[in-house]
């Protein structure tokens, strides 16, 4: 299993800023299958841009209804399903996303969701999703209906916190996780409604106890902090090897192992398009056009006439 992030900004400052991208993070090959966690802006470009094709995509994961988390979840499942020409994939989210409660969303149109299976996240609730378990775990934002998950891939568990205050019962919620994803907006003691800070993340890793966490959505008052002081900061208070993400952070996941990886920074030049490299960009047009004729991809005219 590989963990890729497409980008560590969260909060709508940083969405809007840019400051760190917005892209989400993948999990590739689990099972042999790969999902995309949280698509908010931008995150089919970067998919590109770190060297992913979004058309091998198995599940895309929306776990509430902001648009720092949803934003470019319609475009990935249009790749999921070849252009929404054919029945595949399935689509994870709470009920705001997929249903609509109240004034939140749903986030994700009713043609979009017409070509997969969907899937709704709701607190304790488990559910098989290929040849995975997952369980979605509570969370106190914003969007009433939101929801982390925890994913378990025979009896490798990862979890993340998607956005959520601290809240007594959390740690319940990610018990077991081998690796432990955190959304961390503020650092140090710095916390805002509805997110953690440093000294919350401290406090839910002393009590989950992971073999590694990662904390990401950094806001820019922890990027502006420094994320990595703050990461060893909560590795010497909780003795767990803690990860401040970056954008095109990359590390395979050991299963015997967790604690032995190592982390690589993906960079532009490793994409076969959307690459400032210039021999790359040479080759571009021959690749677009190489793999649109292997996915039988052609420009809407054709596609009407041929209908």
């Amino acid at each position: 299993m590989k963990l890729t992030f497409l980008g560590s900004g969260g909060g709508r400052f940083s969405a809007i800023s840019q400051r760190r991208m917005t892209g989400g993070f993948r999990i590739d090959n689990l099972g042999g299958k790969n999902y995309h966690i949280d698509p908010g802006p931008g995150a089919l470009v970067r998919t590109y841009q770190f060297g992913f094709d979004p058309r091998n995509l198995s599940g895309v994961f929306v776990t509430h209804a902001h648009t720092d988390h949803y934003n470019d979840a319609e475009i990935l499942i249009e790749s999921m399903t070849r252009g929404m020409t054919r029945r595949f994939g399935t689509i994870v989210g709470s009920e705001s996303v997929l249903k609509g409660y109240e004034s939140w969303g749903p986030c994700i149109s009713s043609y979009h969701q017409s070509q997969s299976d969907k899937l709704i996240l709701e607190p304790g609730k488990e559910s098989r999703l290929n040849n995975i378990k997952i369980k979605g775990t509570k969370t106190e934002h914003g969007d009433p209906t939101g929801c982390g998950f925890q994913i378990d891939y025979k009896g490798f568990k990862v979890s993340y916190t998607s956005d959520t205050g601290y809240f007594d019962g959390l740690a319940k919620e990610h018990k077991g996780a081998d690796i432990l994803i955190a959304s961390v907006l503020r650092p140090g003691n710095r916390t805002i409604n509805g997110h953690m800070c440093s000294r919350n993340f401290i406090d839910l890793i002393n009590e989950v106890k992971p073999k590694v966490a990662v904390m990401t959505h950094l806001g820019l008052k922890m990027i502006s902090n420094n994320p990595v002081t703050e990461a060893k900061k909560i590795s010497k208070q909780t003795g767990v090897k803690t990860i401040a993400a970056f954008d095109g952070l990359s590390f395979n996941v050991n299963y015997n192992n967790p604690k032995r990886f190592r982390l690589i920074s993906l960079k532009d030049v490793d994409s076969p398009s959307h690459s400032t490299n210039h021999k790359m960009f040479n080759n571009e047009r021959k690749n677009s056009y190489q793999l649109a004729f292997k996915h039988n991809e052609f420009d809407e005219v054709s596609f009407m006439k041929k209908r």
